[in-house]
């Protein structure tokens, strides 16, 4: 069902994917919006090493969501900030596509946990974030990827 890397050569094993993932705070979202376009948007994740899932936060409404709600098919694309090899100029690029189906976390509680910890990526100042899950917390709407297929590569720009 899922393609086959055509550069063998620079795939990334698993587990240098799920550190990506884990390490790595947003990439691009995309899902089939509106009059069957393709619809591509940078998001916060987190992913969660008990159940394997990406999970994201939004607002309640919008593009995305309606999008997620029509097919629930999606893709996931992160990498990082890439390093240079000692006296090359070209940038080496680590990368990970996920495919998978999108979910939407119903238990308000739960939903309310993973947001706190994706806020861990970004700070771990308790009070900043209980703050912010107090003030939107109940406008939050949290949905999870789950992982069908994921490939990654390392690529030189050279």
């Amino acid at each position: 069902m899922f393609r086959p890397m055509q550069r063998k050569n620079q795939a990334i094993s698993p587990e240098d994917c799920l550190q990506l993932l884990k390490q790595e705070k947003r990439g691009v979202l995309s899902v089939l919006g509106d009059e069957g376009y393709p619809y591509g948007i940078p998001l916060n994740h987190w992913y969660c090493e008990e159940d394997g899932k990406l999970y994201f936060h939004s607002g309640m409404t919008g593009h995305k969501i309606d999008a997620i709600r029509n097919c629930s098919k999606a893709s996931y694309c992160v990498y990082d900030s890439g390093f240079y090899q000692e006296g090359d100029w070209a940038l080496n690029i680590r990368s990970v596509i996920v495919f998978g189906r999108v979910e939407i976390v119903e238990d308000h509680s739960k939903a309310l946990e993973i947001s706190r910890a994706l806020s861990y990526k970004f700070t771990s100042d308790e009070e900043y974030i209980e703050k912010e899950i107090q003030f939107a917390g109940h406008r939050v709407l949290v949905f999870a990827l789950n992982i069908e297929h994921m490939s990654g590569k390392l690529v030189n720009e050279k």
